[in-house]
């Protein structure tokens, strides 16, 4: 694991909302050597409760020995703002000697989260990018930044995600927000406030993470004469505790609420004139046992980015598969580049 770098913002972030950020820091890992030609620029975008250590959270892609490897490539993966690894959120102060915000951090956007992004893209002096790569969340913002800056990057690769967040997306991101908000102690103004109602936010998400599938195969009984304590409960108590030892409740609510305010075609005249913008080689990827963001929503990006290739995975772990399916992912990935080098 890398050390975590710090950047901080030279002037106040003025948000989406109309509220401003006075002091702004995003934290950011970097692996590998920037060639001369300083071409081999890979920027990871990450999902809404990892951080800025890409190789901690999607080994398999990203490694000594894997696609993305540090020894072919300079990988960058920053912090969003909004998170709690190192960013600016709510658990930050907002002056020095000052309380954080907590419950009334306000609102941040995807596009808040780039506009960030993109001030320490410029600090780092990238002009062209060669790889932008997203799950997710990260796909949000990945594609948002493609609209926004499509000189800058050569290939972009999305994967589970969309172009507006769907209200199916958002009723489970509010029914997840409904149980924090029930827990009394989110108003408590503490580090620790609403930690129950994130453990049972976090047991509540993973139903749109998984698929009956996955779970049928991970979690079923060995023997049928259990009347209690079965696997699959004790899965979703342990995932939940896990989440809240890393976690807090004011980030998820905030990373959460952003997901839901996404939507590339605000004030750009719609969904496919926003994606026409793009000028990025793309590949887009979906997942055939995703609830959350189905194929449908992947196969919209590809029918309006001029650029774009769909290709869809097999697999039955749902939502997760984009984090787990990393062998059918470096396939996909090496006939995209490939593709590439034979029309060069």
């Amino acid at each position: 694991m890398t050390e975590s770098q710090l950047f901080n913002l030279p002037t106040p972030l003025q948000l989406e909302s109309g509220a401003t950020l006075s002091a702004v820091q995003v934290a950011y890992h970097t692996y590998g050597t920037l060639n001369a030609a300083q071409n081999n620029v890979v920027w990871v975008c990450h999902a809404l409760t990892a951080n800025a250590d890409v190789l901690a959270w999607w080994p398999g892609l990203f490694g000594p020995g894997y696609l993305f490897d540090p020894a072919d490539y300079f990988i960058i993966c920053a912090n969003v703002i909004g998170s709690c690894y190192g960013s600016t959120g709510p658990l930050t102060p907002v002056s020095e000697g000052s309380e954080p915000l907590y419950h009334v951090f306000p609102l941040v956007t995807i596009r808040d989260m780039v506009a960030a992004h993109d001030q320490l893209r410029q600090h780092l002096g990238f002009t062209k990018i060669h790889t932008l790569i997203g799950g997710s969340l990260g796909g949000q913002q990945a594609l948002e930044w493609a609209i926004q800056q499509p000189t800058i990057f050569e290939n972009l690769v999305v994967l589970a995600t969309n172009a507006q967040h769907s209200p199916w997306g958002i009723a489970f991101n509010e029914s997840q927000r409904l149980a924090i908000q029930a827990d009394q102690t989110y108003y408590s103004a503490t580090p620790e406030g609403g930690q129950r109602g994130l453990k049972a936010a976090r047991a509540m998400a993973l139903l749109s993470y998984r698929s009956y599938e996955a779970y049928g195969t991970t979690q079923a009984e060995v023997e049928g004469e259990k009347l209690d304590h079965f696997r699959a409960s004790s899965y979703q108590q342990y995932q939940g505790d896990k989440l809240v030892a890393r976690f807090n409740a004011y980030t998820y609510v905030t990373l959460s609420r952003a997901m839901d305010a996404h939507n590339v075609g605000r004030g750009r005249g719609g969904l496919a004139a926003a994606l026409r913008h793009i000028q990025a080689r793309t590949l887009v990827i979906g997942i055939t046992s995703d609830v959350l963001f189905p194929p449908a929503e992947q196969q919209l990006l590809a029918r309006h980015i001029p650029t774009a290739q769909y290709v869809e995975m097999e697999s039955h772990f749902g939502h997760d598969g984009f984090l787990i399916e990393t062998v059918q992912i470096t396939r996909f990935l090496e006939r995209f580049y490939a593709r590439k080098l034979a029309h060069s």
